[in-house]
């Protein structure tokens, strides 16, 4: 730490003494509530009631792609242009925009994947007091009514979401400062907006926060003054919402009466509290509404600061309340009211109506696309601490694992491993030969990340600064100079990644000539890209900041979606285009689920931190980012053996596996806790290797679908209330349900699993279990308790090696779970591991295998594709199954041979031994 410390500026030293010491929480002081952000508070001060918009039903246009209708606010007389669109897959997209602006509003680029196709609305009827429009689909319409404005989306007789029924639609429309002085031939334009320059709703002429705001010691200016907006959805028959991450908050997301509302701000929060709705590093401003009736999903795409406020009519009602109302037999209709409010931008809203999870997250994925489909290896275990000290270090550790018989495939390298944080450099002492350590890697077939942060040492020696200047990348600040700030490496400029040959040139920079030292095995880490800025306001970038024509409160949340864009372009192009690339991030926004992984932050080694990393991965699952993980062992603080234990063995079933730590922290290599310890996580690390072709298997369909890789268990038993506010457990895919052990000292866990008619099977020790029922489990400290579900056929490899690479060729075993209530079926996804040849060239295996009238059989679900592996079925494991008296296995080529198996009756468990087809034809096995 001292090291490190002495090659920065006093400052910096001064600022990190207080950063990194004391008790290590977070000072909430240093981030804003909404009483603190002067346009929240505004907004927050307008009450439901009457909307003083109207819709002007004369300016009603209709073409075959949308509908465009003036709104005027009866109170200051701004228009307002709304226009509708009916999207191809059940979606309607709303846009509000002021119809004269003074100068453009932000309308956010680059995170759709393109142009929403749209079809056609019909007229239906229209009168004075609205317009009624047919949205395609059986009895599903859309209306619009006139005085005050409002829309209601409905099917047949219900109403599945209704705008601003409320009134909170509040447009603060840009406007010339009353103390501004106007040349002579601009008065005749100031004479026409003084109208539109009277204070907004519930604003007075010199309430604070208008054109300029102060928070601590930092003043905001605001040269286009008040620019706001908000919107109010009411989703009747609603009682459960989900979404808007990253917060660290539980699954179903609470009501804000009397609290803050959720923020969604991306920022560098140390040491982040639990249980409240703070910003965090990461905005994703999408929000899932599920009833026992129906899903939908609401994306607001709007990339500056926003506030998502949540009420509901049956919030905080006691149980005796609930109960008082059945028997009165109350009518209400529970309803939860939705209201966003953002800084700046424009209305553009996605409504996706569903009606099933899996339709909405279709929906979600056809705008924004679906998950980067990693390389296999980057679903493996990663090692990682801040920081390895130097190549020795590096090499201690490889070799400590190897010793210890557990696998790894990534090692990581923080910000020490730089030449003074000079990013895409060497600490030329300590890691004078990386291709050497690189090439070490290599040869027992592993990786390593290195971390590439987007603040840059201004120092004129450095060719990355000098590069960035001279080009003129960098963030200008409200002067027009270059933005700059401090962070790890002291005074440092942040490139404008909004711009795009800004992002180019930083993709030309992992070329393997111009990124001395890197290798094809070598892969990228982007942090502290909310931006973190230590000394500005909130530890972030000035809202005043200018990228290009646009400030950056306009544009805040997207700068680190556009960091990990650049980055995976970089590693793409490195390689020809051939290699899919490995990028993990802090910050994101929607759509950065196209670029590669993210995790929950610089977490804390305690019990609950534990614990909400499982709906924090969830929450980011449900809106497009699968591949989601929790630092494990926490990477503040140390934890007790038994606290890493269960880390290992719940991070061991989330998507990305990664173990990290704080500089001053004792190390925590796996092997350090003594041989029992030792050997526990060793078997949660078997375990995720063993899994890996089901792991990849999932990210497939991720990649190509959009649905959730780790899921809650309402998206797979959407009628179950019982599953609505669970986040304690999960389903890996439909197939795997996983309770870790999250409490200290348990003995024993209650999980629930779902599912009337349904049986479960404890992949530990196959024994059954009927769904729909809370079963208790008694654990010990090496239990993690994961079910599979009955019809279902789940590959695995039992040959665990050094790294997932070691294994590509081995043997597989597959498990069948046998249902009473359907066939079992599965599949078997088989690529290269790591080029994009699945997709450009059809590379690749897909099985489906099946399970009916006693035989399992592996069929083609692709025959287009073309791909050859070595790999073979080593062993079938069949649970729920009765004894054979023979069992035969048929090849294509009209070959058929008898297969040893064994039974355990007291189990019902059948296995198969050495089938050895191989795992790329059609085969079947016979039970008779």
């Amino acid at each position: 730490m001292a090291a490190f410390i002495v090659r920065m500026g006093p400052l910096l030293v001064l600022w990190l003494a207080v950063f990194l010491s004391g008790t290590w929480a977070v000072d909430r002081g240093n981030f804003k509530t909404c009483d603190q952000s002067a346009f929240c508070k505004r907004q927050r001060a307008l009450k439901p009631g009457q909307s003083p918009y109207r819709a002007l039903l004369e300016t009603l246009e209709l073409t075959n792609t949308k509908l465009t209708l003036q709104l005027i606010n009866d109170n200051n007389k701004v228009r307002l242009l709304l226009e509708l669109y009916r999207l191809q897959g059940n979606m309607t997209r709303v846009k509000i925009n002021e119809l004269k602006p003074l100068k453009p509003r932000f309308e956010v680029p680059d995170v759709l994947i393109n142009d929403p196709p749209t079809e056609p609305l019909s007229l239906l009827s229209q009168d004075e007091n609205g317009v009624v429009l047919s949205l395609g689909a059986d009895s599903q319409w859309l209306i619009v009514s006139a005085k005050p404005f409002r829309l209601d989306i409905m099917e047949g007789r219900e109403v599945l979401l209704s705008l601003n029924s409320r009134g909170l639609l509040a447009f603060e429309h840009l406007r010339i400062r009353k103390d501004t002085k106007v040349d002579p031939e601009g008065a005749e334009k100031k004479e026409e907006t003084d109208a539109a320059n009277e204070p907004a709703e519930g604003e007075t002429a010199k309430e604070d926060g208008m054109w300029e705001e102060t928070f601590k010691s930092h003043t905001d200016n605001k040269p286009n003054g008040p620019s706001s907006i908000s919107l109010d959805f009411s989703l009747p028959g609603v009682e459960h919402v989900y979404g808007i991450p990253e917060h660290a908050d539980s699954l179903k997301l609470k009501t804000t009466d009397g609290g803050d509302p959720y923020r969604l701000f991306n920022l560098d929060v140390f040491q982040y509290e639990l249980f409240n709705p703070m910003a965090l590093y990461g905005a994703i401003p999408v929000m899932l509404s599920h009833s026992a009736q129906r899903t939908m999903g609401i994306f607001w795409l709007n990339a500056a600061e926003t506030w998502v406020d949540i009420s509901s009519n049956t919030a905080g009602k006691t149980v005796f309340g609930q109960m008082l109302d059945y028997v009165q037999g109350s009518s209400e209709t529970p309803q939860t009211d939705v209201r966003w409010i953002s800084e700046s931008g424009i209305i553009d809203v996605f409504i996706m109506l569903g009606p099933t999870p899996t339709d909405v997250f279709s929906q979600y994925a056809s705008l924004t696309g679906t998950q980067a489909f990693p390389p296999l290896s980057a679903l493996a275990y990663h090692q990682c601490r801040w920081n390895y000290n130097d190549q020795e270090d590096v090499a201690a550790v490889d070799q400590g694992f190897d010793e210890h018989d557990i696998p790894y495939d990534f090692i990581w390298l923080d910000i020490e491993h730089t030449d003074g944080k000079r990013y895409f450099t060497w600490d030329p002492h300590k890691f004078p030969q990386p291709k050497d350590m690189l090439q070490g890697l290599i040869d027992k077939r592993r990786k390593m990340v290195t971390i590439v942060d987007p603040h840059i040492k201004v120092d004129s020696s450095y060719k990355i600064h000098n590069e960035i200047r001279s080009k003129g990348f960098y963030v200008k600040n409200k002067d027009g100079g270059d933005y700059e700030g401090w962070c790890w490496p002291g005074n440092s400029g942040y490139p404008d990644f909004t711009n795009p040959e800004m992002r180019a040139w930083w993709a030309s920079m992992f070329a393997y000539d111009q990124y001395e030292g890197s290798m094809e095995n070598m892969y990228t880490w982007n942090d502290m890209n909310e931006p973190s800025v230590f000394n500005g306001p909130e530890v972030t970038m000035h809202k005043d900041a200018l990228h290009g024509n646009w400030e950056n409160r306009d544009l805040h949340n997207l700068y680190g979606l556009y960091v990990q864009m650049a980055t995976a372009e970089g590693l793409i192009e490195r390689s020809g285009g051939v290699e899919r690339p490995f990028v993990l991030t802090r910050a994101f926004f929607a759509g950065s689920q196209r670029y590669g992984a993210v995790w929950t932050g610089d977490n804390t080694a305690e019990w609950d931190h534990l614990k909400i990393s499982i709906p924090m991965c969830l929450s980011l699952g449900l809106v497009g980012v699968s591949f989601c993980g929790a630092d494990v062992g926490g990477f503040f603080k140390s934890p007790s053996t038994e606290l890493l234990v269960r880390w290992y063995q719940t991070g061991a079933y989330q998507p990305f596996f990664r173990a990290h730590a704080h500089l001053d922290t004792p190390r925590r290599e796996p092997w350090l806790f003594g041989p029992e310890n030792t050997a526990l996580i060793r078997e949660a690390v078997r375990q995720r290797y063993a899994l890996l072709p089901y792991w990849y298997q999932l990210f497939y369909h991720a990649h190509h679908s959009g649905q959730p890789v780790m899921r809650p268990l309402w998206v797979e038993y959407p009628h179950d209330t019982a599953t609505f506010s669970t986040d304690d457990q999960f389903l890996l895919g439909r197939d795997l349900l996983v309770h870790p052990v999250t409490e200290e000292g348990a003995s024993g866990v209650t999980a629930y699993l779902p599912g009337k008619g349904e049986v479960w099977f404890d992949v530990h020790t196959f024994q059954k279990h009927n769904g729909a029922q809370n079963l208790y489990i008694p654990v010990t400290i090496s239990s993690i308790p994961v079910f599979q579900r009955g019809g279902s056929i789940i590959p695995r490899k039992a040959r665990v090696r050094r790294s997932s690479s070691c294994m590509e060729h081995d043997p597989y075993t597959l498990f069948v779970a046998l249902s009473p209530k359907r066939f079992a079926q599965g599949e078997l996804y088989i690529d290269d591991g790591h080029t994009f040849n699945f997709d450009k060239q059809k590379q690749f295996i897909h099985r489906r295998l099946s399970f009916a009238n006693n035989a399992l059989s592996s069929r083609n679900l692709a025959p287009g594709s073309q791909f050859i592996t070595p790999s073979w079925i080593e062993k079938i494991v069949i649970l729920g199954a009765s004894k054979p008296s023979k069992a035969t296995l048929k090849t294509p080529d009209g070959k058929e041979s008898l297969l040893e198996f064994e039974f355990d009756a007291s189990m019902s468990v059948l296995t198969l031994r050495k089938p050895g087809v191989n795992a790329g034809v059609d085969w079947t096995v016979v039970l008779q």
